[in-house]
């Protein structure tokens, strides 16, 4: 049998993802910060571990914890909307600190039993901001596309060990918890000369006549880049996902 771990997973696209691999047969080692033993459903095949992927010794007690696995996702995230000059450095840090950082040291962490075993495949999930640029979402975009970046460059020097990297890039996803988490980091984000402008950005957001993605797109598009060796590098997630990635 073979064993997942994916981050983030007491909501949205990780809690998914985790669901559609136990469906099919995987054990799955589905981490959150503040394990709920509710979040899933109960199965012999499941393990639910604390994981803080900004912390070191929290990443080294997780996989201790959870033994030999044949595939990493990295999904956990956090988000931020807001204007750059409202936005402080230290909620910048916090940002890159789990969305790159924290992806980084996660993988880093899983490479000496990949490499060992010649095998072994890492899906680092980011976003399809990295496809179109959009207002307000500088600092989320950037800490993204660095993992684009770092995701690219790290599969040609883990190609020799047969290990695959790959990315799935989901799409707006408004039934997901992602909007309300970062709404918890605007705080004074969006100085008086950007109110008006962010009001219209906001009603763009609530825009529902357009295409959006689901959770499941997305834990499809993992299983896809976790299963198939042939998939692309990039996995676009979703309708309007796969409309960018298209240059639509």
């Amino acid at each position: 049998m073979h064993t997942v771990m994916i981050t983030g997973c007491s909501s949205g696209f990780g809690l998914d993802t985790a669901k559609l691999f136990l469906e099919r047969g995987w054990r799955v080692v589905a981490t959150m910060r503040t394990p709920d033993p509710d979040a899933l459903p109960r199965s012999a095949h499941l393990q639910i571990v604390a994981l803080d992927v900004t912390d070191a010794a929290s990443i080294q007690a997780a996989l201790d914890a959870a033994g030999p696995i044949d595939a990493l996702v990295n999904n956990a995230g956090i988000g931020v909307l807001a204007a750059l000059e409202g936005t402080p450095v230290a909620t910048a840090r916090e940002v890159f600190e789990t969305n790159t950082i924290g992806t980084i040291a996660m993988t880093q962490a899983v490479l000496p039993q990949f490499r060992a075993r010649r095998a072994g495949t890492i899906v680092n999930v980011t976003s399809s901001v990295t496809f179109k640029p959009l207002p307000l979402l500088s600092v989320y975009t950037g800490s993204k596309a660095a993992v684009n970046a770092f995701t690219e460059s790290l599969a040609l020097e883990l190609e020799p060990f047969g290990i695959r990297t790959r990315l799935v890039l989901p799409g707006r996803a408004p039934t997901t918890r992602f909007g309300e988490n970062a709404r918890s980091r605007m705080g004074s984000a969006f100085p008086e000369p950007y109110a008006e402008f962010a009001q219209g950005v906001f009603a763009g957001l609530q825009d529902m006549s357009t295409p959006t993605t689901a959770s499941q797109d997305v834990a499809e598009a993992v299983w896809r880049a976790v299963t198939d060796p042939a998939a692309p590098m990039r996995i676009p997630a979703g309708a309007d996902a796969v409309a960018l990635a298209n240059g639509a």
